[in-house]
């Protein structure tokens, strides 16, 4: 996909004991028409959430993530 934009729309953190458990980062994405669409989040532990807190690195972290999703699916659709 060329010039696929990702948008992060919000991140939420959860707390359990006074501590960040993990982390929701909110996205939307689409292509340059327009004709492909995504929303949704991709959970995060804290651990990995530490360090790539710049939306610059979040939209990287979404990028792999919803790639990995993406071609796991077509994994699982090849060896059927």
């Amino acid at each position: 996909m060329n010039n696929f934009e990702v948008q992060i729309t919000s991140v939420n953190m959860r707390y359990s004991g006074g501590v960040v458990s993990s982390v929701q980062v909110h996205f939307t994405g689409h292509d340059e028409e327009r004709t492909i669409n995504l929303n949704g989040y991709i959970p995060l532990t804290y651990e990995e959430y530490r360090g790539n807190e710049s939306i610059t690195n979040l939209e990287k972290l979404v990028r792999q993530n919803v790639s990995a999703r993406l071609l796991e699916g077509l994994e699982e659709d090849t060896s059927t």
